[in-house]
């Protein structure tokens, strides 16, 4: 009995040291890391293109949501915590690199019957203006997306996770979400509209950004 119980106590206090541990690395790992957006460093901020994705979504005929992203693409950051109005982005999507695990499809996709990569290879988008703050760490812009040689509005709503050093990269580094919904035949991208297949696409984007040397 009293062998048990020296063997639960020795569990016990493993699990309280690899607690302890973990806690030590995640500090090591990420020093100064912050989550209130007042606390994070203002400045030029480049796309770290290992840990980006776009994702998109639409309606398949009321069945599913039909998923794919884009592979590559560029952003750029101007990002001022104390003026959140100031703060700009801009993403260049290269539409060629349309992907949704089926190449013969994405091939489709690509044709002149949907996205045209042939004719208009990039998809572009800039913020323009600020819109609101929904909570201390979201915040919405307006924003014109071209696609398609058609430029028109778009609302993006953004969720900053925080930033501090990457002991990786040794750079400071800023992560955030953002959501918004395209009317997929504003930009006459509208094939299959009629017959079921969604009007409006989904995006979501997930990306870091390291911050500019001066």
């Amino acid at each position: 009995m009293f062998s048990n119980f020296i063997a639960k106590y020795r569990r016990f206090s493993l699990l309280l040291a690899c607690s302890a541990l973990l806690v030590s690395c995640d500090r090591i790992l990420t020093p100064g890391f912050e989550t209130s957006v007042q606390d994070l460093r203002g400045g030029a901020y480049a796309l770290d293109k290992a840990h980006a994705s776009i994702l998109w979504k639409v309606d398949h005929l009321g069945f599913s949501s039909y998923i794919g992203r884009f592979n590559d693409f560029d952003a750029s950051l101007d990002f001022d915590p104390e003026n959140i109005e100031a703060s700009s982005l801009e993403v260049i999507i290269n539409t060629t690199s349309l992907d949704v695990n089926n190449e013969a499809f994405a091939e489709e996709l690509r044709g002149e019957d949907w996205f045209n990569v042939a004719q208009f290879p990039q998809a572009i988008f800039r913020t323009t203006s600020f819109v609101e703050a929904v909570d201390e760490d979201t915040f919405v812009f307006q924003g014109d997306l071209t696609l398609l040689d058609t430029t028109a509005p778009v609302t993006l709503t953004v969720n900053f996770n925080g930033g501090g050093r990457n002991f990786l990269t040794r750079s400071y580094t800023l992560g955030f979400s953002a959501t918004t919904t395209v009317q997929r035949s504003l930009f006459g991208l509208d094939n299959l509209v009629a017959f079921g297949v969604g009007d409006n696409i989904e995006l979501e984007v997930h990306v870091e950004f390291m911050e500019r040397p001066e």
